[in-house]
This record gives structure tokens, C-alpha cells and sequence, in this order.
């Protein structure tokens, strides 16, 4: 897309900047690289198409306008690109960007204080919006609305509202729960993307600029085969894009290859389905304890160690959306796909539970 920003020159910066982070302490920051691999610009950002021509046509349109875009939420599961999409609002509209969470503002008081420090046509994140306390979200309602806050002076009969004006500024809310946002706050978002998961050769260009950006050798086969195994998110890409440099460069290979890919993905238990220590875990107590289930979830997550949230969020979305696993009324069974690749037999109608769907966050429905 031709975004009309004028970024032609910005990828070359990134790869010297990052090779003046790398050369220069001798040894990998792994936040400083991660943020440096982040691209900067719409015509640098790769996959989630719509949402990227959307995007860019309301940014375009206020800096035509010479007035502030329309508040924007991004949802999705993490790891797709949500953070970096925001770092680009800010760097498209040549405005400064201010970051914060939602669990970072438990009180009225802590988001009054971000607010009247805002300048005007300012970026203001908010990561992880949907954990904001409710009083912020109310502040917050206000604020998007009418760019003004009510400072509360006093306590009691004698308490006092201050309106406070503010500049205008626009607001990228972030979140893996759009579901849990009140609809209050949901409609003060004049743009709403959803961010969904990225397919094998989207990762494989993905991968192809981290390459060049971490000065790392890779050849086509190499690429392809980490971006096969990355539950088509691009943070885990990145990372092990990152492990497959590291065991290349300790076992004097200097070069990501087919070869390399394997053996380190081997290393760091990451089979060639993409699935890791954790899904297989869940699998395994699927199959050799409950028979295949179905199971309910804590019950599931005592069998692996693990938090009942962990399992829900982190390894059942993947494993039902490879179909390893079902959610049935009765609680989660596997497939005779796991079976399978499990190397076990798989009993009589382990394919013939019923199903219920994902939701728009990528969280089970039912």
C-alpha cells in the first residue's frame, strides 16, 4: 500500500541502528532488538492487510484535515502486532507517544495525572486497556469525549468538580478481551481493528527483514521452516529466529538453514507442528490420563502444573484452532489428531465431539 508518508529510506536506518546496538556492547539486548525489529512505518508493516489500509486511510484523512484522528482500538491475541501498530500511529502522525497499562491505572487519580500532562495531538496507549479500574474507564469516557477531565478537590459535602480541559489527543487502546471492554467505552473508538493470526509466507517476509536487520545469514529453507513452527505469531517468530541464530553461532555455523532450524528448535522443545513443552503436556493428560476426555479445565491444569488462565489463554486456543482438541459441553477432549501425533492409537469417535467455536479474541466460546 502506498500510504503517502514518504518512508523509503527508514528501513536502512533501522538495520544500522541495530547493528550500532549489537556491535557496540558485543551481546544481544533482547528488548532492545525485539523494539528495533518492530517496523516503523505502514509500507514497512507486513499481513493484516485490511486492517493496515484501514488504518493508514484514517490517518492520512487527519493529517490532510490537519486535525486528530479518531481514537483507535486494536484487539487480538497477543503477540500480532497490536504494540507495533500503535508505535506507527504515533510515528505516521509525527506526534510523541505516551505508554501505559491497564493495570497500571487502578485510580481515577493515576489517569487524571497521565492526562494533564498529554500535549496536544498526542498519542496516548493503552496496553491491556480492558484491566482498567472502573472509575479510569469512567474518567477515561469523558476525557476521549469531550477532552476534559473533573478534578474532585475536597472530600466530602465539601468536595468540589474542577473541569480541566485538554488538549486534543488520540488514544490507541490495545487488548486480547475486546469482550470484557464496557460498551461505554467500546463506542468511543471511532476505529476498531481486529487482528487475526498470520499465515506461513507472511512470517517467511517477516523473518526475511529480521534476518537482514540482525545481520543474520539465513537461507530460504531455514526461514521457512522456523516460520512454519510459529503458531503464525510473529513475536514467536522473532524469538526463534533469535534461538536458531544463537545455536548456529555456538555450534560454528554461522548460517540459518533447514539443518539448523531443526536442531535448535529441537533444543528448545518445539516440535514440528509448532507445539511446545506446554501443548504437549496438555495432550499427554488429555490422552494417558482421561482417556482423551473430555475433561474440565482445572481439573486439565492440575494434571500439567499449571494455572487453569495459562492453559485457557496460552495453549487451547492453538491446540483448538489445529485441531488437537475440542471444547465439548461435557469439557475438553482431544482429537484422534492428537492421538496421532502423540504416536498412540486413537480410540473410536475421538473426531466425533462437538466443537464449540473460538471468539473473536481467540478464546473459547460456550
Amino acid at each position: 500500500m502506498s500510504d503517502g508518508f514518504g518512508s523509503e529510506m527508514f528501513e536502512d536506518a533501522s538495520v544500522d541502528a541495530t547493528a550500532r546496538v549489537v556491535d557496540a556492547s558485543g551481546e544481544d539486548d533482547e528488548r532492545t532488538i525485539e523494539a528495533a525489529l518492530r517496523p516503523r512505518r505502514l509500507s514497512d508493516y507486513t499481513g493484516q492487510r485490511r486492517v493496515r489500509d484501514q488504518l493508514g486511510l484514517v490517518l492520512q484523512a487527519a493529517k490532510q484535515r490537519g486535525t486528530t484522528p479518531d481514537h483507535v482500538l486494536l484487539s487480538g491475541p497477543p503477540g500480532l502486532g497490536k504494540t507495533t501498530l500503535a508505535m506507527i500511529v504515533a510515528t505516521e502522525l509525527e506526534k510523541p507517544i505516551r505508554v501505559t497499562s491497564g493495570p497500571a491505572i487502578q485510580h481515577a487519580g493515576d489517569l487524571a495525572a497521565v492526562l494533564s500532562s498529554l500535549t496536544e495531538g498526542e498519542v496516548l496507549f493503552l496496553d491491556e486497556i480492558h484491566r482498567m479500574s472502573r472509575p479510569a474507564e469512567e474518567m477515561l469516557y469523558l476525557a476521549m469525549e469531550d477532552f476534559r477531565v473533573d478534578v474532585i478537590v475536597g472530600k466530602g459535602p465539601g468536595a468540589t468538580a474542577i473541569p480541566l480541559e485538554l488538549p486534543p489527543f488520540t488514544v490507541v487502546g490495545a487488548t486480547t478481551r475486546a469482550g470484557l471492554l464496557p460498551a461505554p467505552l467500546r463506542d468511543r473508538f471511532g476505529f476498531t481493528g481486529h487482528l487475526d493470526f498470520y499465515a506461513t509466507e507472511e512470517l517467511v517476509v517477516i523473518l526475511r527483514r529480521s534476518a537482514r536487520l540482525l545481520g543474520v545469514e539465513a537461507h530460504d529453507r531455514g526461514i521457512t521452516e522456523i516460520a512454519r513452527r510459529s503458531r503464525g505469531t510473529p513475536r514467536i517468530a522473532n524469538r526463534l529466529l533469535r534461538r536458531v541464530r544463537d545455536w548456529a553461532q555456538v555450534h560454528g555455523r554461522h548460517v540459518v538453514d533447514e539443518e539448523a532450524a531443526h536442531a535448535a528448535l529441537a533444543l528448545f522443545d518445539v516440535d514440528d507442528r509448532g507445539l511446545d513443552r506446554l501443548d504437549r503436556a496438555v495432550l499427554d493428560a488429555l490422552c494417558r490420563r482421561f482417556g482423551g476426555g473430555p475433561v474440565g479445565l482445572g481439573t486439565l491444569a492440575v494434571a500439567v502444573g499449571e494455572e487453569s488462565d495459562t492453559v485457557e489463554t496460552v495453549a487451547e486456543p492453538f491446540l483448538v484452532r489445529e485441531g488437537f482438541v475440542v471444547r465439548t459441553p461435557r469439557g475438553r477432549a482431544a482429537t484422534a489428531l492428537a492421538w496421532r501425533h502423540l504416536g498412540l492409537p486413537a480410540p473410536r469417535g475421538a473426531e466425533l465431539q462437538a466443537p464449540l467455536p473460538l471468539d473473536g479474541e481467540g478464546r473459547l466460546g460456550g
